[in-house]
């Protein structure tokens, strides 16, 4: 009866750390339409919605040195987006805790000083073993965040394109260039 009961313990030793190994392991997504986040007022924001167009996620902060690209981002979707680019602001108080408020309040700072009108998430983790899960699957990707207004741009079909470093701005030619690119191609021909 003992060694019964040691195997059948055994047994669900093994079960178990299966179990936790597969909730750590990295996404097996292969494409961004399979995620959803919750947008910043609290409603589903599923990434299928997205689908046929071109994204750039971007992880943002309302208190860090890279904040004034909410102005660069803001230009981006008002630029391209009768063109078929969605831009989606994370908010993160991952890097340097400069993201601490709440998501109204991160709401009203970038409605009042940016003028943002561009969809946002909920705030969310965007780097580590808690990140929200399209978060890891693009760290597998194209590597991770290592700072604040880090962007990932997404093809249509919801392929992740390339990552861009805080560094490069919303504006720059590099970023335009590569938006270009993958913008759906019915929506520029009806444009020219």
């Amino acid at each position: 009866m003992c060694r019964n009961f040691n195997r059948i313990s055994l047994v669900f030793m093994v079960m178990a750390t299966f179990l936790v190994g597969l909730s750590s392991m990295p996404s097996c997504a292969r494409v961004a339409h399979e995620f959803e986040f919750q947008s910043i007022d609290g409603e589903q924001l599923p990434m299928l919605q997205f689908k046929g167009k071109a994204v750039l996620v971007v992880n943002t902060a309302s208190f860090c040195g890279y904040t004034p690209q909410y102005e660069g981002l803001q230009s981006l979707w008002e630029s391209y987006k009768d063109q078929g680019l969605i831009v989606l602001g994370v908010p993160s108080n991952d890097f340097g805790r400069q993201e601490p408020g709440s998501n109204s309040e991160i709401k009203d700072f970038c409605q009042t000083n940016f003028s943002v009108n561009f969809p946002m998430t909920s705030k969310q983790r965007v780097k580590g073993n808690d990140a929200h899960p399209f978060f890891r699957w693009a760290s597998d990707e194209k590597g991770a965040p290592r700072w604040n207004f880090h962007k990932y741009l997404l093809a249509p079909d919801g392929s992740l394109i390339n990552a861009y470093s805080s560094r490069i701005e919303p504006m720059s030619p590099k970023i335009r260039s590569a938006i270009e690119g993958v913008l759906p191609k019915t929506l520029i021909s009806d444009e020219h």
